[in-house]
């Protein structure tokens, strides 16, 4: 034993104390360290370079729901249909993702109000392998809508993906047409579906559910997009113009209805109800 080890073992060092309030992180933005408390206090943007940060489900559900909302049960689906397997199996990774994960996949939906206007409100974690669409997004999803249809309320959708889940191959793209026919119903029932395009909402999400919305919200900074820019530079072998499928720019060429602080969120979403929104809506 070298006498390091020795001085350091016989001294009697006191376990390091660790506080929510002394705690510090990295903005992904500008790279600053920002205060942790001051950062949740400011709903996960950055008070110094506004980046909006990547926020879980039951986070975002807190953020745009009034208290008292139920969160649905997440649909049984058949679990690795394909027998999946690259570096690890596919059951191995999904027991991976909900062990950091309080729920058992991508797509949560919490059903209440927004100040006082009756929603039902789907949220996409990214966090959970990238957000990505397999049969349990899909099915999340649609069961959203049905509660929407139920109660003849507005569905409100917030994205985060990385595209189509690999894993499930033809299965997870045929999510795809399966939650276009829910959009279709709701739509025929009269019912406002508003999307909520957040950092990244990308792949086989974006050519599907969301850019079907009767309103069109992105939050600042937002990537949204099909294809990476790295893909489509070198098939159209040109430069991207600056700032080429962030939030802005599609709001700037008519794709995004609006770019909305998260701070004005919550309130945006309950004016467009009440403009929207059925009066017999329960």
């Amino acid at each position: 034993m070298s006498w390091f080890n020795k001085v350091r073992n016989s001294l009697p060092f006191l376990p390091k104390r660790e506080s929510p309030d002394t705690l510090w992180i990295k903005c992904p933005g500008c790279q600053e360290m920002v205060f942790a408390r001051e950062y949740h206090e400011n709903l996960e943007v950055c008070p110094r370079c506004d980046h909006h940060g990547r926020i879980g489900a039951d986070r975002r559900l807190e953020q745009v729901l009034d208290e008292g909302y139920d969160v649905l049960p997440q649909p049984e689906v058949r679990e690795d249909p394909l027998k999946f397997r690259d570096t690890k199996p596919y059951v191995q990774r999904l027991k991976l993702a909900r062990a950091k994960n309080p729920h058992r996949d991508a797509f949560t939906v919490g059903s209440g109000t927004i100040e006082g206007h009756p929603a039902v409100v789907g949220v996409q974690d990214f966090g959970f392998m990238g957000g990505s669409m397999g049969m349990a997004v899909g099915s999340a999803f649609c069961a959203g809508a049905q509660r929407a249809l139920e109660r003849g309320c507005a569905y409100i959708v917030v994205t985060a993906a990385g595209g189509a889940r690999m894993q499930e191959g033809i299965l997870s793209l045929m999510q795809m047409p399966k939650a276009t026919v829910m959009t279709r119903r709701l739509r025929d029932a009269g019912l406002p579906y508003i999307v909520v395009l957040t950092d990244p909402t990308t792949g086989g999400v974006t050519a599907s559910y969301a850019m079907l919305g009767d309103v069109q919200i992105a939050e600042p900074g937002a990537l949204i997009g099909f294809a990476g820019q790295r893909v489509i530079q070198d098939t159209i072998r040109e430069k991207l113009p600056e700032g080429f499928q962030r939030a802005e720019y599609l709001h700037r060429h008519g794709m995004v209805d609006m770019v909305v602080q998260r701070s004005d969120l919550r309130s945006t979403l309950a004016a467009m109800l009440d403009y929207l929104q059925p009066r017999a809506a329960a």
